[in-house]
């Protein structure tokens, strides 16, 4: 989180899961320093306007959007089933925006 707040920046993570869920996820991981959103009611309407809801699995795609200060997406990362999200891009991406 230090090298995110470093790049001006804010992290949020967003998913199709009840709030209940999302806070019980929170919890297991021993607390979070970032805001947990639901997407959940209409089920996946975030998802689908950023383009990222599959519908084959009924939840959005695990993904990584960067927006400028202005917010324009200036990055997307969209990962394949199974592949892990490497943070390192998303920072890389970050620093360049910063130098813009």
């Amino acid at each position: 989180m230090d090298d995110f707040e470093g790049l001006h920046s804010q992290v949020l993570a967003v998913s199709c899961d009840p709030i209940s869920s999302k806070e019980a996820w929170g919890k297991w991981l021993g607390g979070i320093s970032y805001p947990l959103v639901s997407d959940f009611w209409p089920h996946g309407e975030v998802s689908r306007a950023y383009g990222v809801f599959n519908e084959e699995f009924g939840r959005p795609d695990r993904s990584f959007f960067v927006a400028d200060k202005k917010g324009i997406l200036r990055w997307i990362k969209i990962f394949k089933s199974g592949e892990l999200p490497d943070v390192v891009q998303v920072l890389d991406a970050l620093r360049e925006i910063e130098k813009e």
